[in-house]
């Protein structure tokens, strides 16, 4: 970035919990998420949109990201790219190669990183969407590389930090919910993409 003409930073620290538990209003995240990507596009002067979903099929509590990958890929989505499904998950053996395509392949989309999470007892269930990248892997103590503009992270459990085993006794039916609410959200800011483009 050259100095003198930095641009006004967006508030970083914004970060959003929605509890899929109680009552989940797709239509709430998807207009948050909405909001967020176009002010993204148009502070990082990026054109399009990829979902990056992070994870992997052998763990359950891992699985949210090639899961809700898999959904958005199912669906068909028409502004939107995606990378990660359950068929060919992104996980810490390939996120550094998957990083490096992107930046040679996919240079102008703005990324969504969706990856699952440990959190607060009181959290579990819920959604979080920020600004900004996160670093896949810190539950079980992986050192992996940050990665997203966005992030929308599903806290599956509340277990200790640093147990990989601790991922694969997360209910399977607690994940799926949760990966049925993000990728309708998604699904549904796609719709208000549709409206826009009307106005």
């Amino acid at each position: 970035m050259e100095i003198g003409r930095q641009k006004a930073p967006l508030n970083r620290r914004e970060l959003y919990y929605f509890d899929t538990a109680e009552e989940f209003e797709p239509v709430k995240l998807a207009a948050r998420l909405y909001l967020m990507i176009r002010e993204e596009l148009k502070y990082e002067k990026k054109t399009n949109v990829l979902i990056l979903c992070i994870g992997t099929d052998r763990s359950t509590g891992d699985s949210l990201g090639p899961l809700i990958g898999y959904h958005l890929r199912r669906r068909g989505l028409r502004h939107i790219q995606v990378l990660g499904t359950i068929y060919r998950p992104i996980h810490a053996m390939n996120l550094r190669e998957t990083t490096r395509l992107l930046k040679q392949y996919y240079p102008n989309h703005l990324i969504v990183a969706v990856d699952a999470s440990v959190g607060a007892g009181n959290r579990v269930g819920c959604v979080t969407l920020g600004r900004g990248a996160i670093r896949p892997g810190l539950g079980v103590c992986k050192e992996l590389q940050p990665v997203g503009d966005l992030f929308i992270t599903g806290i599956v459990s509340s277990g200790g930090v640093g147990d990989p085993l601790m991922l694969q006794s997360i209910r399977l039916g607690t994940v799926m919910q949760m990966a049925e609410c993000i990728s309708e959200s998604i699904c549904l800011v796609e719709k208000l993409w549709d409206r826009a483009a009307l106005v």
